[in-house]
């Protein structure tokens, strides 16, 4: 289950007409704040992501399943977790404690600062030029919007 303070950070996003994957994004902190302070670990970066992710369509967050580049399985995992959002379905105690054990047991490198560096150069990398320059032109123009200057 999130904090109260994630859920409503998400909600805060969402008033303020955030995309959904910012709204997400407060779920993604979460989880790295969570292995980093030793309340679990993570294989990886990218399933401290996911588990972050997971959390946010299953709190409601309206993000889309990830798109043909993944694995049917991770689209299938993500299009139930939004449905178990849409219900509102609390999680089964004892598949929590089993994942909840599992994570225990795996290390806490993967939230570390050259971890977490590492998985965004490795995703921007991924992407064409095209992409990587409209995100940062709407990085420019969100800055000047809320430095209250434009």
């Amino acid at each position: 289950m999130p904090e109260k303070e994630t859920l409503e950070k998400a909600r805060r996003d969402k008033r303020q007409g955030k995309s959904a994957s910012t709204q997400a994004g407060e779920f993604v902190h979460e989880e790295i704040e969570h292995v980093r302070e030793g309340k679990h670990g993570a294989r990886s970066t990218k399933q401290a992501i996911a588990i972050g992710l997971s959390k946010a369509r299953r709190a409601g967050v309206k993000l889309p399943p990830p798109g043909k580049g993944t694995s049917a399985r991770t689209r299938t995992q993500a299009a139930r977790d939004s449905a178990k959002g849409r219900r509102g379905q609390e999680p089964s105690p004892r598949r929590s404690r089993a994942s909840s054990r599992r994570l225990k047991r795996e290390g806490h490198q993967a939230a570390s600062t050259a971890a977490l560096s590492r998985q965004a150069r490795g995703a921007a990398r991924r992407r064409p030029a095209a992409a990587r320059r409209r995100s940062a032109q709407k990085a420019a123009r969100t800055r000047r919007r809320t430095s209250g200057k434009g």
